[in-house]
C-alpha cells in the first residue's frame, strides 16, 4: 500500500516574516498591515476544507511559513480553536512551530507551551555571525545561543534546529562547530540543508553578479560527509537524507511527507495530498483572501496517475531509511516493477544501493547520489 490513512496531518501556512532572507525561495510577505484578515481567511479555509481527509483525526499540526513565532498567542489561540472546531487532533498530537531565535523569550515559551505546542522548530541555519549576515537573517549567533539556552531552561524536550552548509566562507572547521552547538543543547532534531541557490532570489542575483562565489560541489559533498559522520557518532538516526533525529525523536510531521500519507494544507500556497489529489492554493496573498471571503478557495489540484505514484514513490520513498518496497511497486503493476528492477541493477552494482529483504536503501555512498538516482528509476 502506498499511503496509510492513520495518521493524518495538517499544515498552517503563515506567510509574513520580518525580512527577506536572501537564500529563500518560500511563499511569504513582509507586510504584515492585513494580519487579521489573512487570519480571518486561514479560519474560513479551515471550514471550507475540513472534509478534504478521510477522517478529522489528526496526528500533526505543523505551523510553517513565513515566520509563524510572529503570531501573538492570541493570534496562534484563534487558530487552534478553529482546528479544534473543525477537526479531532489526537491526545498525542505533535504540534509544532517554526520560530526564530530572536522570537524566544520566556514569556512566549510559556504562551506556546500553555497553547498544547509540544514542538519547536528553529530557523537557527548557523551559529556564525558571518553567515547570518550573508543569509540576511534577524537573528545573530548570540540570539541563537540565548533562544536554545532559554528552550534548556523552560524544560522543552522536542526542539528542531535547522542548520545550512556549502556557505560561501563556511569552511569544514566553521561547519563542525556548527554542528558541535547541536550537542551543547538540548536539541532532539536537526534538519541540515545544502544551500540551493533558487531563481528568483536574492542570492541568485549575487551569484550572478559575482558577490557571491559558488561553492565546489566537492566542498559540498565533504561537509555532507562530516554531517553523516557527526551524527553516527552521537547516535541520531539519519531517517531523510536532510533530516537527524535523537532516538524517538523522528519527527511525525517530516515523515508523513516522505512516506505518502494524506494531509491538508491550509493557506496560501500551501499544498495537499489526500492519497488520489494534489491540490496548491494560491501563492498570492491578495487573491488567496478574496478568495476565501467568497467562500470558492482558488485551488488547483491534479489526480495522479498510476505512473505519478510510481515517480513520486521513488522519488521520495528513496530518501529514507524506510526505502523502496518492491511489494508496493508491484501492487501498482508488473510494467513499474520490471522498469524498477532494471533501473537499480546499475546501482547495486556500483554500491549506491542496497536490496535487502524487498527493501531497496540508499548505502551512504548513494546519499550523495539520491537526485540522480531517483532521476533514473523513474519512468518519463
Amino acid at each position: 500500500m502506498l499511503f496509510s490513512l492513520v495518521g493524518m496531518g495538517l499544515y498552517i501556512h503563515i506567510p509574513f516574516c520580518k525580512r527577506a532572507c536572501h537564500y529563500c525561495d518560500f511563499h511569504f510577505t513582509t507586510t504584515t498591515r492585513y494580519r487579521p484578515r489573512m487570519l480571518r481567511a486561514l479560519k474560513t479555509e479551515l471550514a471550507l476544507r475540513r472534509d478534504f481527509l478521510a477522517s478529522p483525526e489528526l496526528d500533526t499540526i505543523y505551523f510553517g511559513g513565513g515566520t509563524p513565532s510572529l503570531l501573538t498567542p492570541a493570534e496562534l489561540s484563534s487558530l487552534l480553536d478553529a482546528i479544534h472546531r473543525h477537526f479531532s487532533p489526537k491526545r498525542d498530537a505533535e504540534i509544532t512551530l517554526e520560530a526564530n531565535p530572536d522570537d524566544v523569550n520566556k514569556e512566549s515559551l510559556r504562551a506556546w507551551g500553555a497553547l498544547g505546542i509540544n514542538r519547536l522548530s528553529l530557523g537557527v541555519q548557523s551559529f556564525r555571525d558571518t553567515d547570518l549576515a550573508m543569509m540576511h537573517r534577524v537573528h545573530d549567533g548570540r540570539e541563537a545561543g540565548r533562544a536554545l539556552t532559554l528552550l534548556w531552561d523552560s524544560g522543552f524536550d522536542n526542539v528542531s534546529v535547522d542548520l545550512i552548509y556549502g556557505l560561501p566562507g563556511l569552511d569544514d572547521e566553521a561547519w563542525l562547530a556548527n554542528l558541535a552547538q547541536v550537542t551543547s543543547f538540548p536539541i532532539s532534531h536537526l534538519s541540515a540543508y545544502a544551500l540551493t541557490v533558487e531563481p528568483r532570489t536574492a542570492w541568485a542575483h549575487f551569484v550572478r553578479t559575482g558577490r557571491y562565489p559558488v561553492v565546489p560541489d566537492s566542498a559540498v559533498s565533504r561537509q555532507f560527509d562530516l554531517l553523516m559522520d557527526f551524527a553516527e557518532r552521537a547516535g541520531w538516526i539519519h531517517y531523510e537524507i536532510s533530516n537527524f533525529a535523537r532516538p524517538g525523536k523522528i519527527s511525525r510531521h517530516n515523515s508523513a511527507y516522505w512516506t505518502g500519507r494524506p494531509y491538508l494544507g491550509i493557506g496560501p500556497s500551501a499544498h495537499s495530498f489526500d492519497g488520489v489529489r494534489r491540490q496548491w492554493n494560491v501563492a498570492n496573498n491578495q487573491r488567496y483572501m478574496r478568495a476565501m471571503e467568497t467562500g470558492r478557495p482558488a485551488i488547483e489540484q491534479e489526480v495522479l496517475t498510476p505512473r505519478d505514484h510510481y515517480n513520486e514513490y521513488v522519488l521520495t520513498r528513496l530518501r529514507t531509511m524506510w526505502g523502496c518496497h518492491v511489494a508496493d511497486i508491484k501492487a501498482l503493476g508488473a510494467a513499474y516493477l520490471h522498469h524498477f528492477e532494471r533501473e537499480i541493477r546499475g546501482w547495486l552494482d556500483d554500491g549506491a544501493l542496497l536490496y535487502e529483504n524487498g527493501v531497496v536503501c540508499l548505502t551512504r555512498r548513494g546519499k550523495h547520489l539520491a537526485d540522480r538516482i531517483a532521476s533514473d528509476l523513474m519512468m518519463v
